[in-house]
């Protein structure tokens, strides 16, 4: 787990697991997103996780990307949660 943003809107978390023996090279894991302003997350995998990761890539290629830009970004990801954040 490796924290990867963080601004007043938005948290976003890495998560790599590593396969388990005989599965192949491939890793398991995805991107948890948190929106701290509508309380609520959500964990994306698979395709969605690349694309995710791509767009941030690109992001970062054109040059420094503001926080209202990486905020803008994410937001089109955070739409998606359903799962109401709890803190314990």
């Amino acid at each position: 787990m490796q924290m990867l943003y963080n601004s007043d809107s938005f948290a976003v978390v890495s998560f790599d697991v590593p396969p388990e023996e005989g599965e192949g090279p491939l890793t398991r894991g995805g991107y948890e997103i948190v929106d701290k302003f509508a309380r609520k997350e959500i964990f994306i995998q698979g395709a969605l996780a690349e694309s995710f990761k791509q767009g941030v890539q690109a992001l970062i290629e054109a040059g420094p990307a503001t926080e209202d830009e990486m905020d803008a970004f994410i937001e089109r990801f955070a739409v998606l949660s359903q799962q109401p954040l709890v803190l314990h």
